[in-house]
């Protein structure tokens, strides 16, 4: 089938749909309507805010559609005809009997070179892992997670000082740029989608706050790792005389320091930074916030901390 001025919709809401948004509404393929998640209550006075998506499809004077479930959804899709859907963090499993309404299907994209790391977390994972390279893969939606035929696969490196924050933003923008340049071969029916590699497939599940707790039984470069990945969320964090300490901004400990120091001990770093051993290496902690105090500086922390060093965090 050969559709040259397609009928698009498109499905996103969080900021990593942004990009490929904007390289839609700026290039032939312009959104007919966009598809997002209602408005949530945000912050502490729990004030409804719309989601990123729907911000920017307002600015664009694009038509906005926010259904509350799949009944909703399912009914905008009996309503209307779509040659083509495109999805991207939605934040919602599209029901078979939806995926099959326009012409073309769903195309989604995923922060990832599938098979490898499907699921909620590609991104903290590839950071986790070491992984020296990472990137986009667009697939056909199924009604299996990510498990959908390769339509498109572009690769990036990852940058030693890529946190999830930054990383995220450079996939996004490297999704929407490979979105807009298959878009014109897809339609034309010049793309045969390849089906994945059930052999090579990985999953990751979905982060949780917990699982920032630093184990400082692991080497110093894991536990940077671990940082970068939960940096802006969920963030890392250790315990110390039975509260909890987060650990705003930290890096890899250089030169040499007392062998017989226990993993977890904290002990006075070079130019009397703060410190702490772990079961490789050390780790110097630039900046802290202990349970119910401001964010520190670790040498202010030290200042104001009686006899820190030998102590243990946990």
């Amino acid at each position: 089938m050969k559709i040259l001025k397609p009928k698009i919709v498109f499905l996103g809401t969080p900021d990593f749909s942004l990009s490929s948004l904007k390289a839609l509404i700026e290039s032939d393929f312009k959104p007919v309507l966009v598809v997002t998640q209602p408005d949530q209550p945000v912050g502490r006075k729990q004030k409804f805010t719309p989601p990123p998506i729907k911000e920017l499809a307002a600015d664009s004077n694009l038509k906005i559609f926010q259904p509350k479930n799949k009944i909703e959804l399912k009914k905008i899709f009996t309503e209307q005809d779509f040659d083509l859907a495109i999805l991207v963090a939605y934040g919602m499993i599209i029901p078979a009997e939806i995926l099959a309404k326009p012409k073309l299907g769903f195309l989604n994209l995923h922060p990832s070179l599938l098979p490898q790391y499907r699921g909620s977390s590609p991104i903290q994972t590839a950071i986790l892992n070491g992984d020296a390279e990472t990137g986009v893969t667009i697939i056909k939606l199924t009604d299996q997670v990510d498990a959908g035929p390769i339509v498109a696969l572009e690769k990036i490196k990852i940058s030693p000082e890529d946190n999830s924050e930054i990383l995220s933003q450079r996939l996004a923008d490297l999704g929407g740029q490979l979105l807009i340049s298959i878009l014109p071969d897809y339609l034309s029916g010049k793309i045969q989608p390849e089906i994945q590699d059930e052999k090579k497939a990985s999953f990751t599940g979905l982060m949780k706050r917990e699982d920032g707790l630093i184990n400082w039984q692991k080497s110093a470069p894991e536990i940077r790792r671990q940082f970068l990945a939960f940096y802006p969320w969920p963030g890392v964090f250790s315990h110390l005389d039975g509260k909890r300490v987060k650990i705003a901004n930290l890096s890899v400990l250089e030169g040499d320091f007392d062998p017989n120091l226990r993993p977890g001990e904290l002990f006075f770093g070079p130019n009397g930074s703060l410190a702490v051993k772990c079961g490789q290496g050390g780790i110097e902690l630039k900046t802290v916030q202990l349970e119910g105090k401001k964010e520190m500086i670790g040498k202010d922390f030290l200042r104001g901390q009686k006899d820190l060093a030998g102590k243990i965090l946990s």
